[in-house]
């Protein structure tokens, strides 16, 4: 196996460049053709205390598949430069040294998502290109950023080479209208399903033998997509990102199986794909938990460990004790992005004291904000608040009548019961959600508190409202309407949780309280039920 050379910090992180081919062969025969998909990646190292998910357990399940004779490659649908603790350092490139060391090992193949353009300037996203070993993989975008380099790096209709077989790869991420950013040096094309179809007829016309696609789109795109196979019957199978719990569509005689991970390589795919002697394919997938029965890779762990070295010698008191927590607290995102948490609720309590006395009626924040993917329990510390922020969290300060407010937090229960980062973790109000019902009208009640106990929301008042900047500008679909007095960005959400955690913590106090049954803020009934609360 290469050992990746440890990087030299003193120029700026910078790394050397390295040509990706489009056609790729394996070194020895194959006993088979198997992908490794991830996606949503942000952390060189494991997550909920080293105990789940990471590349290195990636590298040891390739290298197992390896010994076995597989011909392994690896795709990754796409958000790994941004957000997190150390691109707010390096910009992703500790992201790129990672993925590099994994592609020295098995061949990589990478579309971009919608996090890969988080800076409003290109000149991030060419370092990162420049330093990327693996393949950047685009059909329905492009790259605009004037260097010759990183424009010319993103290939289109991707093809490499297996046991004499020739496998086919289209690539698509998501526009602004659906959740991408708008950028300057970003060209994307929404018609997903068209672009897709060009590219598999174009692969088609070059005579390869199978087709995969590599998207960061919604899921429901996936599975219309998929649908592409009725007429093009070697497509395969469609792995993807953006999500950020497993999705699975089972495949049939019209349409692709379609599969995404768990973020932070916590759940993976394996797919397997034999050949027979016509030319004809047969697919496998399994899902695989990547939990501590995978060992870590020895290897990899060295590369690990120089950038949490790296991340410490910036931050000396990352792993300082702020504070102590009255109860674990679970903040992976599989949680806080489908159910009210004790840590969501600590937070989006601070936000209603942001702007001084009297403290704001409601706030709410987006839990695709809260980015920590993992618990907190005993020791708070420095590097969990750090880590929950991903991104910069300034608060705006607002005010809206009941039946605005109402209207806006539909839409934080949009969509299907899965995990999604625009779910809202909610302060100075409950409220009761039946996912039943058509979307934005899913709200049955929405509550707050009075001296005689809990009432409806009076839909005339005026309430006065916290939330993030990026939700008071449209960002997870909640339109808030503009007409009225909002304050300047300000107040920056992390301050204030390290603040309030450190005063609890000179008063001798630990923080969190349960979530229960009587103090529960948000509740969507189950079958059977016939009441929202129980008071």
């Amino acid at each position: 196996m290469r050992k990746i050379t440890p990087l030299i910090v003193a120029v700026g992180l910078l790394f050397s460049a390295c040509a990706a081919t489009s056609n790729q062969q394996s070194e020895q025969p194959s006993d088979g053709l198997t992908f490794i998909h991830l996606n949503d990646t942000y952390r060189v190292g494991a997550v909920e205390d080293g105990k789940r998910g990471g590349f290195s357990r990636v590298v040891t399940l390739v290298h197992e598949l390896q010994a076995q004779g597989r011909d392994v490659r690896i795709l990754h649908g796409g958000d790994f430069l941004y957000p997190s603790l150390e691109s707010n350092l390096w910009d992703g490139l500790q992201m790129v040294d990672a993925m590099n060391f994994v592609n020295a090992i098995a061949p990589m193949y990478v579309t971009s998502g919608n996090h890969e353009f988080d800076r409003r300037g290109s000149s991030q996203l060419v370092a990162a290109i420049k330093a990327s070993e693996f393949n950047w993989l685009g059909d329905n975008y492009t790259f605009k950023t004037g260097d010759e380099v990183a424009d010319n790096a993103l290939q289109a209709a991707f093809t490499f080479e297996h046991a004499g077989e020739t496998i086919g790869v289209f690539s698509l991420t998501l526009h602004e209208y659906d959740g991408g950013n708008k950028r300057d040096y970003l060209e994307v094309d929404r018609d997903y399903k068209a672009v897709a179809e060009r590219t598999i007829a174009e692969l088609e016309d070059r005579g390869v033998d199978l087709i995969i696609g590599v998207t960061h789109l919604l899921m429901w795109q996936d599975v219309e997509i998929a649908s592409l196979k009725a007429a093009h019957p070697k497509v395969a199978f469609i792995v993807g990102g953006h999500d950020h719990e497993p999705q699975y569509s089972a495949a049939s005689d019209t349409s692709a199986l379609v599969m995404k991970g768990a973020s932070n390589a916590r759940v993976i795919w394996r797919i397997d794909v034999e050949f027979d002697a016509s030319g004809a394919f047969v697919v496998n997938e399994e899902r695989i938990d990547l939990d501590e029965s995978i060992p870590l890779d020895p290897d990899y762990e060295v590369l690990a460990a120089k950038w949490n070295d790296l991340l410490i010698g910036k931050f000396p008191f990352l792993n300082a004790r702020v504070g102590t927590a009255a109860i674990a607290m679970d903040a992976r995102e599989e949680t806080v992005r489908s159910s009210e948490t004790s840590w969501g609720n600590f937070i989006t309590d601070q936000m209603r004291s942001a702007f001084g006395e009297p403290e704001a009626d409601f706030a709410f924040i987006n839990s695709g904000t809260l980015r920590l993917d993992d618990y907190i329990e005993d020791d708070i510390l420095f590097d969990d608040i750090g880590r929950t922020f991903g991104f910069s969290s300034y608060l705006r300060h607002t005010t809206l009548t009941g039946a605005e407010f109402r209207r806006v937090l539909e839409a934080g229960y949009r969509g299907g019961p899965e995990a999604q980062g625009y779910f809202p973790q909610i302060s100075g109000f409950r409220v009761c959600v039946d996912r039943s019902r058509d979307e934005f009208d899913r709200i049955v009640s929405l509550q707050v508190p009075t001296e005689g106990g809990w009432s409806e929301v009076d839909e005339k008042r005026e309430y006065t409202v916290v939330v993030p900047d990026f939700l008071y500008g449209g960002g997870d679909g909640y339109e808030l309407p503009k007409d009225r007095f909002a304050s300047r960005p300000g107040s920056e959400l992390k301050y204030l949780v390290l603040d309030a955690i450190l005063r609890a913590q000179g008063l001798g106090q630990a923080v969190g309280v349960p979530v229960t049954e009587e103090n529960r803020r948000y509740h969507s009934p189950g079958e059977g039920e016939d009441s929202c609360f129980r008071d």
